[in-house]
């Protein structure tokens, strides 16, 4: 058996992209409607223009600190992920260290992560390196378990085959453990991205002096709801971003075990 890379999956379809455009249309509607008709004060919840303008009147500013948070993500949940696929894959061949890991894995899995700020702060300082361990530790967790399960998924009787012909442990990870777990692997690769994006802005909030996170605490403490709001448009953007790059690689890659 081998693992192989099908055909790409279903293409994207015009309703794909026409009814989520729709609804953000509904949306801004309602949003401009609730503004008009309620004579909300704009310091309190200003129109859409009035977003649009600031994002479309300061686009260095929303570019620079969008490229900071994209740099915290990228190194923090890059070496959160990996380390959480080196994790699995280890656990998934060792039992003795599943058992003695994966209990520990699922209690710190459920304990919020914003309550460990305080002690990176001690331990770590403040700055780049805290945001990006912060980063790391969010995008860990989801990433380990998604890939330890979807390493679980292997039938026992084509191990026992594998075996069988003397396969070595890598030829078993590359022909059969890592195509079973390709569908847990982007679960938890969107899992782990959406909640990098997460913490990127809380660990803006605590210790960096920029980012979409810091430039939303800022609007905030100044009371420039404007500015918040754009902000949060461009952080929702660049989170869709990331997440629509890990959908359309799954689109492609069909990577699934199959007999010789």
């Amino acid at each position: 058996m081998n693992g192989r890379v099908g055909e790409p999956g279903s293409p994207v379809s015009v309703a794909d992209v026409a009814l989520p455009l729709g609804g953000l249309a509904v949306a801004t509607a309602v949003w401009w409607a609730l503004v008009a008709a309620a004579d909300v004060p704009p310091y309190l919840l200003p129109p859409p223009d009035a977003v649009a303008a600031v994002l479309l009147g300061n686009p260095g500013l929303f570019v620079r600190n969008a490229a900071a948070t994209a740099r915290k993500i990228a190194i923090g949940g890059g070496v959160g992920i990996a380390a959480g696929f080196v994790l699995a894959v280890s656990i998934s061949r060792l039992r003795w260290l599943r058992r003695a890991v994966y209990p520990y894995l699922v209690t710190v899995r459920v304990l919020p992560k914003i309550a460990i700020a305080p002690l990176l702060l001690i331990y770590v300082g403040t700055g780049m390196t805290t945001a990006v361990v912060f980063i790391g530790l969010i995008a860990f967790f989801p990433m380990v378990l998604s890939a330890a399960a979807g390493f679980e998924r292997v039938p026992a009787e084509q191990r026992d085959l594998l075996r069988s012909v003397d396969a070595g442990s890598l030829d078993a990870f590359l022909r059969l453990e890592l195509p079973y777990a390709v569908p847990d692997l982007f679960a938890g690769l969107k899992q782990s991205v959406t909640l990098a994006v997460i913490g990127a802005v809380v660990a803006e909030w605590i210790v960096a002096d920029s980012g979409l996170g810091f430039l939303v605490l800022l609007a905030s403490e100044n009371v420039q709801v404007d500015l918040m709001l754009a902000a949060l448009v461009v952080l929702v953007a660049l989170g869709l971003a990331l997440y629509g790059l890990i959908a359309v690689a799954q689109r492609r890659l069909v990577w699934t075990p199959t007999a010789d």
